[in-house]
């Protein structure tokens, strides 16, 4: 993704910054599907799956599960693979780490995953973040006889009953024990609901239950269905966001957060970035939705016509990861030794933006950046507002000794007041490779 379309990327870099098409998409360093949302401690805990980078026309490539963070809505910082197909030791493919959601249940929080072809798995952690084990040792579900056993979706009702939905191209459920790796009674087929196609995000709201699936084929848009049951019967009620040629497949996932409700839903958009030619490498967008009195959902315009306000500002006096970004194109993250994440593939020119910075009235005096560099003689040039923007720091790096030797790097700031987006430019002569960022921090 390095070296094509440079113009292009700027063009939407400039886009970005102004606000002019907000995020879209949301995630740029990694081709992520499957959005589901959840929310935790005042946090959106994005769990997505991943496509990766060498996926080959129509064919699937899907070896893990990604986790991102934000308290804002566009600033999402990257946690890595959470969880992976080497989680479930039973399992018969090195292939179809397909779409997943994550529930929390007592303290404890619970990943069904669906391993295409060999049913669907569960597993479990004590923190949001992981690590997540494998508690049972085989699926949860698989009903060998077909293939259909994807897209798994999980509510706890307020009664304490938790329910799963799944499948493709039929809609089952079941309803789920409360260790939440078990079930009782049959799996119930649905079957199919009207232009339902896959990708089933079941909730309740205000006493009601919804069911928001991709729907339609092909393209895909995202539709809904009502009831007063969480089984049902299920009214069609047409589509949260209507089928449109820009974007080939969708899979919705639905939030409350912070007094607004969101849609999150995947498109092609990144790969467009780079190429025409088709390939199934995805990324995730976002959109506010809005509700009608009688709980019926708005129709939201493609992701591309909408845009995503960001909630509240960015406080930059702490110790921020480097892979906290709202647009990041051609930058890469990997993970550390020590577990932790890190951004890679720095080149000469590649620009990292964070929105919303509040730097407050008496504003930065000094920058703090943690890198490794095996070079050296590069720069992070902080930018205001865009890459052209007001210079108001350089910070000169040196060789650390290696890519994987940290130092800090410090430069005084002057002029960061008040509240602008965040870019930081990168400079070096070798061109390629100039550091690795682990992360930075500003001082008042």
């Amino acid at each position: 993704m390095k070296n094509k379309s440079k113009k292009l990327a700027f063009m939407m870099l400039g886009l970005c910054a102004l606000g002019a098409n907000a995020q879209d998409p949301i995630i740029q360093t990694k081709y992520t599907a499957d959005p589901a949302p959840m929310v935790y401690n005042d946090t959106i805990f994005l769990y997505t799956s991943h496509d990766e980078d060498d996926a080959q026309g129509y064919d699937f490539k899907m070896l893990d599960w990604q986790l991102y963070t934000s308290t804002d809505m566009v600033n999402w910082t990257d946690h890595g693979p959470v969880a992976s197909l080497k989680d479930f030791v039973w399992r018969k493919r090195d292939n179809g780490a397909w779409a997943q959601q994550v529930v929390e249940r007592d303290g404890k929080f619970y990943m069904y995953c669906p391993l295409h072809g060999n049913g669907i798995g569960v597993l479990v952690s004590d923190s949001p973040y992981g690590p997540f084990k494998d508690p049972i040792g085989k699926p949860i579900v698989w009903q060998q006889e077909h293939w259909e056993d994807i897209d798994p979706t999980v509510w706890i009702d307020d009664d304490g009953q938790a329910y799963m939905y799944w499948g493709n191209p039929n809609l089952y459920y079941v309803k789920l024990n409360k260790d939440m790796v078990s079930y009782s009674g049959d799996i119930v087929k649905i079957g199919k609901l009207e232009h339902y196609q896959e990708g089933p995000w079941f909730y309740k709201r205000n006493g009601k239950y919804y069911l928001a699936y991709a729907s339609t084929c092909c393209p895909e848009g995202i539709g809904y269905a009502m009831s007063n049951s969480p089984t049902g019967p299920w009214e069609v009620k047409g589509y949260i966001m209507a089928p449109t040629d820009r974007t080939r497949g969708n899979h919705p996932g639905i939030i409350d957060y912070k007094g607004k409700s969101y849609v999150f839903g995947q498109n092609y958009d990144l790969l467009r970035l780079e190429m025409e030619e088709h390939h199934e490498r995805r990324s995730i967008s976002a959109a506010e939705m809005h509700y009608n009195v009688d709980g019926t959902i708005q129709e939201v315009p493609y992701f591309k016509d909408t845009k995503l306000v960001q909630i509240e500002n960015f406080n930059p006096y702490r110790r921020v990861e480097a892979e906290t970004m709202a647009w990041g194109y051609g930058l890469k993250t990997e993970r550390r030794t020590d577990g932790g994440i890190y951004v890679t593939k720095i080149n000469d020119s590649d620009t990292l933006v964070v929105k919303g910075v509040d730097f407050g009235k008496e504003g930065a005096s000094r920058f703090v950046a943690s890198v490794a560099s095996d070079a050296g003689h590069c720069a992070i040039e902080i930018h205001l507002d865009q890459a052209d923007g007001p210079l108001v720091g350089t910070v000169q790096v040196e060789a650390t000794g290696g890519m994987d030797i940290y130092k800090e790097f410090a430069c005084p700031v002057k002029g960061a007041k008040g509240v602008h987006d965040l870019v930081f430019r990168f400079k070096g002569d070798a061109g390629k490779d100039l550091m690795n960022w682990d992360y930075w921090k500003f001082v008042e």
